[in-house]
């Protein structure tokens, strides 16, 4: 994967998270399906579980950012399409 795209990918995964942290998100995600981006069981979990989610998966974004950026033959995203 070209290092354009993994920073893309990654900037548009941050963005959403921190939307669901800080911008609302997580009030107007709490109790829909579409809560299911964050986890599969996610319409059941309050506001505060969406956002402690998402800071979670916040760091291991952050995380394999880092090490696809300095290794670049890690940079695969989901579903093994490297």
């Amino acid at each position: 994967m070209s290092l354009a795209l993994w920073i893309a990918l990654h900037a548009l995964e941050a963005l959403f998270l921190v939307w669901v942290l800080r911008w609302g998100g997580a009030e107007r995600l709490e109790g829909t399906f579409t809560s299911g981006l964050i986890s599969s069981f996610a319409p059941r979990w309050s506001a505060e579980g969406l956002r402690m989610a998402a800071l979670i998966l916040l760091v291991f974004c952050v995380i394999s950012f880092a090490v696809g950026l300095f290794v670049p033959s890690l940079r695969c995203w989901v579903g093994g399409a490297c």
